[in-house]
């Protein structure tokens, strides 16, 4: 098994070259919620060093100097927004947002429940019309592309209607991120389509909806199995002829299950790197583990840039 406490050791040339992508672009207003760790404030010091964002701590002002001073970082210069404990440091964060003044949202030191309970609430939470969705980024040493997997770690058990935008929000993430061709693999345990594996009919409909427009942006083929979606001996063997087989770059797992168990399964077995970022809301949201090594937050903030300039892009061509 790979040493992964040395994972920030190794070269990351696909977050690199997101970090320089995202790096042309101005740097994001965003609320970090409840940044009352070592972890979740460096990494919103460095994405400011970097000029990735300029970050808004929500949180008990107390305990966010405190954290600073004891691991010698210097916050003077950025804003803190007064809460009183983490339900609240989530709510004041999501309120920058409603109000205008932050254009992409951090997960800081607090459960990820707390926080998208607060994005999700009915009156004052930043829901659109899409589905929220999350993805994984996967830095997979030896795979030549960067893969977009979702989603891990929002919707358990997803209907065939929620993954049309669960689709179409990846589908979306991979053109924000530069993606010149978006191919997506529906992933299930097999490639052919059999009545007694819901899946199976699943990835057969999303392709259908595909082609008749319901779901643009891409290329989409399914039900694929791991090895022919990504691997192209694979697909040859199978005798598999489709522009995805074998070239995925976006991954559509069945459920949560599976998707949380090929994302640690790369990070743990192959050594991966799993940025993730949440989809569907107003802005994006940045989810950041303690676990992560600085590079994969950094590049989960990078991410973050991208979407938000792509949505200014979109926002601003529609006005015209």
């Amino acid at each position: 098994m790979p040493d992964i406490t040395r994972r920030a050791d190794r070269p990351h040339e696909k977050y690199d070259l997101l970090i320089q992508a995202a790096k042309r672009h101005p740097p994001v207003t965003t609320a970090i919620a409840h940044p009352c760790d070592t972890v979740s404030l460096e990494s919103a010091i460095e994405a400011a060093k970097l000029g990735l964002i300029v970050p808004i701590l929500a949180g008990p002002p107390a305990r966010i100097r405190d954290v600073a001073e004891e691991a010698g970082f210097d916050i003077s210069g950025m804003e803190i927004v007064e809460s009183a404990h983490s339900h609240d440091s989530a709510a004041k964060a999501v309120e920058l947002v409603r109000c205008g003044r932050a254009e992409a949202l951090m997960k800081g030191s607090l459960h990820t429940d707390e926080l998208m309970a607060a994005v999700v609430a009915r009156e004052t939470g930043i829901r659109t019309a899409r589905r929220i969705s999350h993805c994984f980024i996967m830095d997979v040493p030896g795979h030549p592309d960067a893969l977009i997997i979702t989603d891990a770690a929002v919707n358990i058990a997803p209907t065939l209607e929620d993954k049309i935008d669960i689709v179409q929000n990846a589908i979306d993430l991979a053109h924000a991120m530069g993606t010149q061709e978006v191919r997506v693999a529906i992933l299930s345990a097999m490639e052919t389509v059999n009545p007694k594996v819901l899946s199976t009919i699943e990835a057969a409909a999303l392709c259908k909806m595909a082609d008749r427009g319901q779901i643009t942006g891409a290329v989409l083929d399914g039900p694929l199995a791991l090895d022919n979606a990504i691997s192209p001996e694979a697909a040859a063997i199978k005798h598999i002829v489709s522009p995805v087989a074998g070239r995925a770059n976006v991954l559509v797992v069945p459920d949560l299950e599976a998707g949380n168990m090929l994302a640690k399964s790369l990070s743990f077995l192959a050594g991966a790197d799993a940025a993730g970022i949440v989809l569907g809301a107003r802005v994006p949201i940045i989810l950041t583990s303690r676990a992560d090594s600085l590079p994969t937050r950094l590049a989960s903030c990078a991410v973050a840039v991208m979407v938000a300039a792509a949505r200014r892009a979109s926002t601003s061509a529609a006005i015209r």
